[in-house]
């Protein structure tokens, strides 16, 4: 089933931030139907920086395809502003698809932009925001790669102003709809709704940001079609490695750790080595 085919249907499709081969392979094994390859999860890992606009697309192209060899679930893919105006928007929507994404989420912040709950965010006019959009769905070669359109609008302009622009990148012809950062329950229940447009609508919960940290079945109840976790198992993932050095230099030995890790064998077990090297035996002379 395509992603476009299962948003069409209940319930919430839940997709969990990605940032590697390795985080998508765990999440697949786990049984998630897709998910999210973060911008911000590549720039915290890749370049050890913010989501300050750093990360070009050659580095999420290429990190698209890595993911894509070890695993089929769909890929909603982080495209920011497109990298550059609505003829770089197309190059971009072009290069995705190729490399294997599902969707691409565009924003309408000015370039470079910044993570969703950071403050002093600045926004292009809602007009090029929809050239932007057409010029995505021109570049596609097929419906089943999704344009999901992001608004930062409630930050700067207000909520009823995010609300007129998610409704306008709706009639552009925007496949999913993506309000960011609410920032209380009326404001998710009124997103939830779909504000007239009868887009799905996707809730973004970013752990200790500016939207209400809600389950996937109360968004559910809230009409919400999408759920990502962006970088969540990023945070997670910094805070146990910062423990592991610290224990590590203290003790001059991992032994403590050890049943907060896969072993030698654990991990070789879950990137599939036995099965890897067993394949290699047909090719050898």
């Amino acid at each position: 089933m395509s992603l476009k085919q299962r948003l069409s249907r209940k319930p919430i499709v839940l997709a969990p931030g990605v940032y590697d081969p390795l985080s998508a392979k765990i999440a697949a094994q786990v049984g998630f139907e897709a998910l999210y390859v973060s911008g911000a999860g590549i720039a915290y890992t890749r370049l050890g920086r913010p989501d300050i606009g750093l990360v070009t697309a050659s580095e999420v192209i290429e990190t698209i395809a890595l993911i894509r060899d070890v695993v089929d679930l769909p890929l909603i893919v982080d495209g920011d502003t497109g990298f550059g105006n609505a003829l770089n928007m197309q190059r971009t929507v072009r290069d995705y698809e190729r490399a294997g994404a599902s969707a691409i989420q565009i924003e309408d912040q000015t370039f470079p932009k910044r993570c969703g709950h950071l403050a002093d965010k600045t926004l292009v006019s809602a007009a090029e925001m929809v050239g932007k959009i057409k010029a995505a769905l021109d570049a596609r070669r097929s419906e089943e790669m999704l344009i999901v359109a992001r608004t930062d609008a409630i930050a700067v302009e207000g909520f009823e102003k995010a609300l007129d622009r998610a409704r306008l990148y709706a009639e552009a012809g925007a496949d999913v709809l993506f309000v960011e950062a609410p920032r209380d329950m009326d404001q998710m229940a009124a997103i939830g709704a779909g504000a007239g447009t009868g887009r799905p609508m996707l809730a973004n919960m970013v752990e200790g940001g500016k939207t209400p940290l809600l389950s996937t079945s109360e968004l559910d109840r809230l009409g919400f079609g999408l759920v990502i976790f962006p970088a969540g198992v990023v945070r997670m993932i910094a805070k146990a490695a910062r423990d592991f050095y610290a224990i590590l230099k203290q003790d001059g030995s991992s032994a403590a750790l050890a049943d907060r890790m896969f072993d030698f064998d654990g991990l070789n077990g879950v990137i599939g080595t036995a099965g890897i090297l067993e394949a290699g035996k047909k090719y050898q002379g």
